[in-house]
């Protein structure tokens, strides 16, 4: 639960330093605990399985019978494929950290009723910070004041920015794209939405193929030595024979019984990959993984930033009135400033030159960039001396603002489709200055596929391996972006799934699907 104000934890001023050392030594540092164990118990469990028992009984055998060489031949190739698969990992590992270090994030919070820079590591539940356009939130954050959209495409595959205002929360690893806000800390660490989403995959340790594979291996050929060294004892027993005497059978059939070379052959070529693809910038955290993505059948991907860009792009213009469908492009690319790296002002303007509308001539004089409490941006504009105004924003607020809209009926029910369908239209509004602005149309934007998408999901189709696109979009843009990236347009609702789990038909429709959404 989110802490409650105290004396000492004010919105005007924030946590003392005092209380926010007691608070870190309560809650932790905020970030995700990592479930490492010790290097040398690392190490031990190389040498922990079926496997590495029967090498281990088999070298103890050979010691019994005076086979020392044969003996130390075996602990020889356990210590090695030990050695070699921990060395990896360890240097898999060191990647990892680096990158940990690389990415520290600084928040800006209020201590002590003075604004300070500090390590987005130290913050406690109850600290008040800011967060603006361009900063990762680094807590879950209660919004007190002000307002921002950020961009939740990491925790919830949504591709469109969400707003959030006084009394929302802002989830820790979002992304601030505009507006700025202050707000309380209410979660870090694991107790934050992404940080119970990062244990999640920490403590799931699924058995590996390989591990299977070999474990399976040997299990059989162990039952076919057992059934063999029962026969001899018992053909031993009937003869009078010592059981002493077929000793070294026993050995020998042991020692055949167990794929000595197997667990360090798997690991060396498992080795070579994992340096293979760390020259292709990939980074191989277990050994293991390589050999399971390699057997793998269905590969579920994310649709955000996997499949699309996470990037909007204009997918139609509705012209209002007498203008042509070029104008909402220039109109809204007028509106717009690349500096800003503002997801919709970027479209526009890629849009306007993949148009070929020249931008040429004109010149802002003023220009306001999209705020929360307005919905807009606009601009001041001129061309050979004359003077013209620009904006663009949400539909609502354009209509309401331009002195004459037309005739909207039609135009609506088009924007109210558009908008059932996933898509974020924006609205185009232009004339002589803001008092006479006019609405010029609307666009629709989405994130379209990566250029690259339809080949890759065709060229692992080709492999034998079914890909399933899972998104937070709604059906019908999920559907769209799934055929134009060459999947196919069977997109079902997780919500229409959930009650029926246990049914034939609905597994087979979840077999049969091309996405979730």
């Amino acid at each position: 639960m989110p802490d409650k104000d105290t004396p000492k934890q004010r919105p005007d001023g924030g946590l003392t330093t005092e209380e926010a050392q007691k608070r870190l030594a309560q809650h932790g540092y905020n970030e995700v605990p990592e479930h490492r164990t010790s290097p040398l118990l690392r190490l031990a469990k190389k040498f922990w399985g079926l496997t590495p028992w029967m090498l281990e009984a088999t070298a103890a055998m050979e010691i019994a019978i005076g086979k020392d060489l044969e003996a130390a031949v075996i602990a020889a190739l356990l210590t090695f494929n030990a050695a070699v698969g921990y060395l990896q990992e360890e240097k898999a590992n060191g990647a990892v950290a680096l990158l940990r270090r690389r990415l520290s994030v600084n928040a800006r919070v209020k201590r002590d009723g003075e604004w300070r820079t500090t390590q987005a590591r130290e913050l406690v539940p109850g600290d008040i910070i800011r967060i603006r356009a361009g900063d990762m939130v680094p807590a879950d954050t209660r919004i007190l004041e002000g307002r921002a959209d950020v961009d939740q495409s990491a925790l919830t595959g949504e591709s469109l920015t969400v707003e959030r205002g006084v009394g929302d929360t802002a989830y820790s690893g979002s992304v601030v794209k505009r507006g700025e806000a202050t707000g309380l800390v209410t979660g870090t660490g694991s107790k934050t939405y992404y940080g119970r989403t990062a244990e999640l995959v920490q403590i799931a340790r699924p058995r590996f193929h390989t591990e299977e594979m070999i474990a399976k291996i040997v299990r059989w050929l162990l039952i076919m030595v057992a059934a063999s060294i029962a026969s001899g004892m018992a053909l031993a027993l009937l003869r009078g024979t010592d059981p002493r005497e077929i000793a070294p059978l026993t050995v020998v059939l042991l020692v055949s019984a167990i794929p000595v070379a197997l667990p360090t052959m798997f690991t060396i070529s498992m080795a070579l990959g994992s340096l293979e693809l760390s020259k292709k910038g990939a980074i191989v955290t277990r050994l293991d993984a390589i050999e399971n993505a390699a057997t793998m059948d269905v590969l579920c991907v994310d649709k955000t930033g996997t499949i699309t860009m996470n990037q909007l792009t204009i997918t139609d213009e509705l012209a209002a009135g007498n203008h042509r469908k070029e104008d909402v492009i220039l109109y809204g690319a007028l509106a717009s400033q690349e500096a800003n790296q503002d997801a919709i002002d970027l479209a526009f303007i890629l849009k306007a030159r993949e148009m070929n509308i020249s931008l040429g001539g004109y010149r802002q004089l003023t220009f306001t960039p999209f705020d929360p409490a307005t919905r807009r941006t606009e601009a001041t504009l001129v061309k050979e001396g004359e003077r013209s105004y620009a904006a663009k924003g949400a539909v609502n607020t354009i209509i309401h603002f331009c002195r004459d809209c037309g005739e909207l009926d039609g135009l609506q029910r088009t924007v109210n489709e558009l908008s059932a369908k996933g898509y974020r239209v924006i609205a185009v509004a232009a004339g002589q200055s803001s008092e006479e602005a006019e609405l010029v149309g609307f666009a629709a934007l989405y994130d379209k596929p990566r250029g690259d998408s339809a080949e890759l999901i065709s060229e692992l189709r080709s492999f034998g391996v079914g890909v399933k696109m899972l998104t937070g979009d709604a059906l019908p843009i999920a559907r769209e972006v799934a055929e134009q990236a060459g999947l196919g347009d069977n997109v079902v609702k997780v919500t229409d799934l959930k009650s029926s789990l246990e049914d034939e038909a609905t597994l087979k429709a979840i077999e049969v699907s091309d996405g979730f959404a």
